[in-house]
């Protein structure tokens, strides 16, 4: 298989052919593979006049004997500072990266976003992924890249000199799944619009709209039906304000607090009613006089706790 490992009669039909006098070309056009693969096998092996098969297949099994294991965490053998077991550490990065690795991460970015999910300080320099990991800095660099741009990862410099440090932020996985979402939108969508030009009475129209269906469902379970990073990020918003002013607020200050459209407020207001999950022990309440204010959601506390608190 060409850029696979070369087999012990690979090599012997490479020895075979340098004696015979053919070029890196010729051998490489037998054997199935890159020239880059036959000329790299013989420079490493003592070069065309030099070069044994036996003693090739002998160098290439100890300098694999002597790689670095794929992933090393700073931890000491037995425990690191606290007291948590080393060699349980490193099977669940190990095991974490491979799980990467079948949802179809590079294994090099793989490694790095393990490195930055395990890491205790939340961010690493590109100078410690490369001791950490052992590898080089064009390694690191591009699969910062690369996880830059499913956003998984973001950059951070303390002070105009303070080196570039790498950092996963809180909600990422929420941003991920989102994204993800409206990936399945998108997909939806495109096949709809597939239904419209090859029409679904036509084998490929009905295809097309099974196709549809099953990604606007697969969108709406993984969204709650409608529920978007911007709807998430409103309703937050709004009860943020509402705690800060504590105060009940109408609908028109919350307006003009927020630089918002009366529409988008009560739409906030709304889906925060409805989905009081959003905000854990936090809830909208709308009072007599038509205004709203922030209290604790109905569900996190008993009647003998509510009169408690009450009468405290």
């Amino acid at each position: 298989m060409p850029g696979g490992r070369l087999s012990d009669q690979e090599r012997e039909q490479i020895a075979t052919g340098l004696a015979d006098g053919l070029g890196f070309a010729e051998i490489a056009r037998q054997l199935g593979r890159p020239t880059s693969t036959v000329s790299r096998e013989v420079a490493r092996n003592g070069g065309a006049a030099e070069y044994r098969a036996e003693q090739a297949s002998t160098s290439t099994s100890a300098r694999a004997r002597r790689r670095k294991p794929v992933f090393a965490p700073a931890v000491s053998p037995v425990a690191d500072q606290h007291g948590r077991d080393a060699r349980s550490m490193i099977d669940f990065t190990g095991r974490f990266v491979e799980l990467m690795v079948r949802t179809g991460v590079p294994r090099m970015a793989a490694r790095v976003l393990t490195a930055l999910v395990t890491a205790d300080s939340g961010s690493l320099t590109a100078a410690e992924l490369v001791r950490q990991l052992a590898v080089s800095p064009a390694s690191v660099s591009k699969s910062v890249t690369y996880l830059e741009g499913l956003e998984l990862l973001r950059r951070e410099r303390a002070g105009a000199r303070g080196r570039e440090r790498y950092l996963i932020d809180d909600d990422v996985w929420l941003q991920t799944w989102m994204t993800s979402a409206r990936t399945n939108q998108m997909l939806a969508e495109t096949a709809q619009r597939g239904v419209e030009v090859f029409d679904r009475s036509t084998p490929t129209g009905a295809r097309l709209e099974k196709m549809a269906r099953f990604f606007a469902q697969l969108s709406d379970d993984m969204t709650g039906g409608g529920l978007t990073e911007s709807v998430v990020r409103d309703v937050l918003t709004v009860l943020a304000a509402l705690v800060h002013a504590a105060r009940p607020l109408t609908i028109a200050e919350l307006s003009t607090a927020l630089d918002w459209s009366p529409e988008r407020v009560v739409e906030a207001l709304r889906n925060a009613d409805q989905r009081p999950d959003l905000a854990g022990a936090v809830g909208v309440l709308r009072l007599e006089n038509g205004a709203y204010a922030a209290g604790a959601a109905p569900d996190r506390l008993t009647p003998a706790q509510r009169d408690a608190l009450g009468n405290s």
